[in-house]
């Protein structure tokens, strides 16, 4: 137990635990593990004393926090090191309110994450409908963010199936064009019938992250009604 509290804290010192948390939910448990034995590593090779002489005895410190992260991942199997990112993980989100965004184009993706995490949300970033539904199982937050049209599965179809995990689930669509006349219909019944956001591209940042907040505390009066697309 000491030794599993231990290398958390050594890697959050490092600023690796974040990181690890975040390719956990993203890729996996194969990737995580990756990510914890190799990064460590390169990290060696950064801190070494030989290519650092004008700052050793910072380099030399820091090297040895490195040598004993080794020493503590090799007493552990990669089930325990996984379990640690896991838990890891449900401390970290009880003091930060959770954001998927699901959204296909990767400048966009980008965007979006960076602004929510520097406004202290715990973020994830689905690429597709498919893969914001497997992430959501996995990370259970309490807004989806997500464009309407994308591939393999629509935005729309996405919140339907996770409706039916959690229906009191808080959604913002986001697109830039509404010109099928179906899908249109659809978002104005699901946005009146479930009082869910939406937000036309493109949009104003300070607009976005003062929608988001006020729904997140629910400090909206009537959501339904804050629909851009209407």
């Amino acid at each position: 137990m000491k030794s599993k509290k231990d290398l958390e804290e050594e890697l959050s010192f490092l600023g690796l635990l974040d990181k690890a948390i975040e390719i956990y939910f993203e890729l996996g448990e194969r990737a995580v593990l990756s990510y914890i034995k190799s990064s460590y590593r390169l990290l060696s090779k950064v801190y070494h004393p030989d290519v650092n002489p004008d700052n050793r005895v910072k380099a030399e410190m820091t090297q040895q926090r490195l040598n004993k992260v080794n020493r503590l991942i090799g007493q552990m199997s990669d089930e325990e090191l996984v379990e640690l990112i896991k838990s890891s993980s449900r401390r970290s989100a009880k003091s930060k309110k959770k954001i998927l965004v699901v959204e296909d184009e990767a400048s966009l993706q980008e965007i979006f994450k960076d602004v929510f995490v520097m406004e202290g949300y715990d973020v994830r970033v689905a690429i597709d409908g498919q893969n914001g539904f497997k992430l959501y199982c996995k990370f259970e937050p309490e807004l989806v963010f997500t464009d309407i049209i994308m591939p393999k599965m629509n935005g729309i179809e996405l919140v339907e199936k996770i409706r039916g995990l959690n229906p009191q689930i808080k959604v913002v669509y986001i697109s830039g064009f509404l010109g099928i006349k179906k899908l249109r219909r659809k978002l104005d019944s699901e946005v009146l019938r479930y009082g869910y956001c939406a937000l036309s591209k493109p949009f104003k940042i300070s607009a976005m992250l003062h929608l988001v907040k006020d729904y997140m505390n629910n400090d909206l009066n009537d959501p339904s009604r804050v629909n851009i697309f209407a």
